[in-house]
């Protein structure tokens, strides 16, 4: 089984397009084999982006991390009006976000980066729908180190389902955040945590 967060240069491509409206903005992504929700937009990130719309104002810059196509990246982007970075380790996955930032017209960057390796920079959100399949470890790492990517009064953003931990996931970054569930879909919890000198 391939997985999503791994690099096999043997992989044959399928490119594919995959539409989305928001707010009267049509969207297209590129996808490909060997990307997360290589078919069709994932349920959990379609959630996220909504409530992170609806919840925030006058965030300028915004960190996706483990991006894939780029689609929450690409969709906060444009319509927070936000300069956007992405990140994966997957250089399929950056490859089609760079492409992906040019067909939706987005002030953004996309490279490859093992967790914040690569990142220098700090923002006022960090989001991200967690690669799960890499393992709990790599998904804590992601959330308590997002704090140090984080502006001043800056977010955490993230989507878990009930059934992949999201409660025991939770009580384990309450001694770096302050977390608040803010809805619950189909089993997906929406989590924004903010640090507690925030």
């Amino acid at each position: 089984m391939e997985h999503y967060f791994t690099n096999n240069q043997n992989l044959k491509s399928e490119i594919r397009t995959i539409d989305f409206e928001n707010k009267g903005i049509v969207f297209t992504f590129f996808s490909d084999l060997g990307v997360f929700a290589k078919n069709k937009i994932d349920y959990g990130s379609k959630v996220l982006v909504q409530e992170i719309i609806k919840n925030t104002k006058n965030k300028t810059s915004i960190l996706d991390v483990g991006c894939g196509y780029g689609f929450i990246g690409i969709v906060l982007s444009k319509i927070l009006n936000s300069k956007v970075t992405m990140i994966d380790i997957n250089k399929r996955a950056v490859h089609l976000c760079l492409k992906n930032i040019e067909k939706n017209k987005v002030n953004g960057e996309a490279f490859v980066s093992d967790i914040y390796d690569n990142v220098h920079e700090k923002y006022d959100l960090v989001v991200t729908n967690p690669p799960i399949r890499a393992g709990k470890k790599v998904v804590l790492n992601i959330l308590k180190e997002a704090k140090d990517y984080l502006n001043k009064n800056g977010e955490l953003w993230f989507v878990i389902r009930k059934d992949q931990g999201v409660k025991s996931v939770i009580k384990e970054i309450s001694d770096t955040y302050m977390t608040e569930v803010i809805r619950k879909d189909k089993g997906f919890y929406i989590v924004r945590a903010k640090t507690a000198d925030n």
